[in-house]
């Protein structure tokens, strides 16, 4: 069995390469997130966009038309897909196969009452 102390070699070496490249993941200098950013305080707009002058509207981005398109049609593909869906929970096959039961019991017994 090996020694405690070659244990904690291999821990302590296993550390040593696990932190350092925590350290320099990346390799692209400090990271945006903690860093200051390019504007001293916010300006108060959303996203920090100011709106257009008065009179003129705002231009649409090359993205912004087929993710609202996207965005619509998914809608309503989920929306009328998942109210058109058959049930299929065990609560409704047992009540109708608790239904097909009873006709079937019904109808013997009549048959019977016929004889």
């Amino acid at each position: 069995m090996p020694s405690a102390k070659t244990f904690a070699t291999a821990a302590g070496s296993l550390r040593a390469r696990l932190s350092s490249g925590l350290r320099t993941r990346g390799g692209h200098g400090p990271n945006p997130f903690t860093t200051a950013g390019h504007q001293d305080r916010p300006n108060g707009y959303l996203f920090n966009r100011v709106p257009p002058p008065p009179g003129q509207s705002r231009k649409w981005e090359d993205w912004e038309l087929p993710c609202y398109v996207t965005s619509f049609f998914t809608i309503v593909i989920l929306g009328v897909g998942l109210n058109a869906k058959p049930d299929l929970t065990l609560e409704t096959w047992a009540h109708q196969e608790a239904l097909k039961r009873l006709e079937l019991e019904s109808a013997q017994i009549q048959s019977v009452d016929a004889e």
